[in-house]
């Protein structure tokens, strides 16, 4: 007796890993997350810059409170971003206030150390040449030393952003989670929906380069001179 083999057929595989017709059908909510994502990035970088550049200036002004300043910014850093937001929670609830705190608190460890690093590495001559033409402490800081460290503190800041990126997707716990939206719904869903994941995960990845392609970008527009000597 002869028996044939059946093959199965190719609908029983399953439907395919990812679908364009569920990213069509969902753009708007896809440009929607995107764009919140980088607003949450943007102003965690800015408010973290902000605190950074004012707190390196009192490290380079008493040196002394480098080390608790660096010190404390490091015990921030190691705090889990999700232990952050159950903390804050209570006392701002379920907020873009929660979200921004741990944000750009975790910023200040590497910008800190990036601006303190980049003043410091300023030549002595040009210190002197400054303070021979009648600069002040400050005056000099902000007009040649800060400039000059450009370099250093971008390299901080480009590090920052690529962290905050993929800082912001776990804000999704909270309602505001940009593109960590789309993570969290699709591992949730009772069918998890792995075109979602991809999406969440593929437009973060893309996002981080962008930003750190611009930002690398925007260094050698600013510094010219390091063209020069290169």
């Amino acid at each position: 007796m002869h028996v044939t083999a059946v093959t199965p057929l190719a609908a029983d595989s399953g439907p395919p890993i990812f679908q364009w017709r569920w990213v069509d059908r969902n753009a708007d909510a896809i440009v929607h997350r995107l764009v919140e994502h980088i607003s949450l990035t943007g102003a965690a970088l800015g408010i973290g810059l902000v605190v950074s550049i004012g707190l390196s200036v009192l490290a380079l002004r008493y040196r002394w409170s480098y080390g608790i300043i660096l010190g404390t910014a490091g015990a921030l850093y190691v705090i889990p971003s999700l232990g952050a937001f159950a903390v804050l929670a209570p006392f701002f609830g379920l907020t873009f206030v929660t979200a921004m705190i741990p944000l750009a608190t975790y910023t200040l460890l590497i910008l800190v150390r990036n601006i303190v690093t980049g003043v410091d590495q300023v030549p002595k001559e040009v210190r002197e040449a400054a303070i021979g033409m009648g600069y002040t402490r400050t005056r000099m800081l902000w007009q040649i030393e800060l400039p000059l460290a450009l370099p250093v503190v971008i390299a901080g800041l480009r590090v920052a952003a690529v962290t905050t990126i993929g800082l912001v997707t776990v804000t999704s716990m909270l309602g505001l989670g940009g593109l960590g939206y789309f993570i969290r719904a699709g591992i949730q869903n009772t069918t998890p929906n792995p075109t979602e994941i991809i999406v969440g995960m593929g437009l973060s990845v893309v996002l981080a380069v962008v930003v750190d392609l611009l930002l690398w970008l925007g260094e050698r527009l600013l510094t010219p001179w390091t063209r020069k000597a290169r």
